[in-house]
């Protein structure tokens, strides 16, 4: 694909809002709005919600202009926070927990999902994380979130990573479901709207490819909680929070308003953000549904998050740092 048309490679919808400037002033005229709202995320669910938001013109009260651009995979991610080029973006939270605690001036303002990991296959006999015993599969971004709980999933169920499964590792979700397309792996590990995409594909190459394992499921049978993995959400670098963060409560505000229209009508939303992600109407559409789109407030999501991050951070702590965040994380 080129530069042009690949979801995660586009440079992203920018709109200019409504509002009217006063002649002497170099700066909108009413108090509150800021200059540029720019949002930035993966090429994943929550990103529909951003990509909406600034289609519909959702920030024109705050800012005179808003912008959404998908960053390619997580190293890209944390290039632009260290830079300061992202000061605002959905973040893994295992991601932000880890630059927290290393010292990264980073804090998690809300949850945009609840979770939107799946397995999918062609073999109806994979049903649950003990069924891959003896399989292969693709698993995107090594080192990160979908890979880290993937393996949490395979200890508890009592399969070894390197001699009860073979794991193809991929460059993203989209990689995964594309070795599964081509035969190469029994399963992969997938995130929406790359899952929604592998079944759509797969249907029209005569293959009848399903969500043959819930992830969230998953971790809720492990941890005896609820299934709901918070896997998401909008992080605020310290920069962005001194330059604007009196326009952050109402950013916020947008993305409760925009999230619930993305639920409740996910065939409109997908008209208004597909031109943002490069991502045709019916794929967007059917993916909402499988992607738990949420807008919780960090603090009211802070017991599934530790939940989620103790289990997901090894005896050490290591892969967040080496403790849990401390409340300053939480906006």
């Amino acid at each position: 694909m080129t530069n042009k048309t690949h979801l995660t490679r586009r440079s992203a919808l920018t709109l200019l809002a409504a509002g009217v400037a006063m002649p002497a002033l170099p700066k909108p005229a009413f108090a509150g709005q800021i200059e540029t709202v720019a949002l930035y995320g993966p090429p994943a669910g929550p990103s529909v919600t951003l990509s909406y938001a600034v289609a519909s013109g959702g920030f024109s009260d705050l800012a005179a202009n808003a912008t959404f651009k998908a960053w390619r995979n997580p190293d890209e991610l944390r290039a632009g926070l260290t830079s300061g080029e992202i000061g605002l973006s959905v973040v893994p939270v295992q991601a932000a927990a880890n630059l927290y605690n290393r010292g990264f001036p980073i804090r998690l303002a809300n949850i945009m999902t609840n979770g939107l990991l799946y397995i999918i296959s062609e073999d109806a006999d994979i049903k649950t994380i003990a069924d891959l015993k003896g399989h292969s599969i693709a698993v995107p971004f090594r080192g990160d979130t979908p890979e880290i709980i993937f393996g949490q999933l395979l200890a508890h169920n009592g399969l070894d990573a390197k001699s009860d499964v073979s794991i193809t590792y991929a460059g993203s979700p989209i990689e995964a479901m594309q070795l599964l397309l081509a035969g190469k792996v029994d399963a992969a590990l997938t995130a929406e709207p790359a899952t929604t995409a592998g079944i759509l594909k797969g249907k029209m190459a005569g293959k009848s490819v399903s969500r043959v394992v819930n992830i969230q499921k998953a971790w809720g049978d492990m941890t005896g909680a609820a299934p709901v993995l918070p896997q998401a959400g909008l992080a605020v670098t310290k920069s962005f929070l001194n330059q604007n963060g009196d326009v952050l409560p109402g950013i916020l505000e947008v993305l409760v308003k925009a999230t619930d229209e993305v639920n409740a009508d996910p065939n409109k939303v997908a008209a208004n953000s597909t031109e943002a992600l490069g991502l045709p109407v019916p794929l967007l559409a059917a993916s909402v549904p499988y992607s738990n789109l949420v807008a919780r407030p960090a603090n009211a999501a802070r017991g599934d998050i530790e939940r989620m991050l103790t289990a997901m951070a090894g005896d050490d702590f290591a892969r967040i740092g080496g403790k849990l965040p401390d409340d300053a994380f939480y906006l």
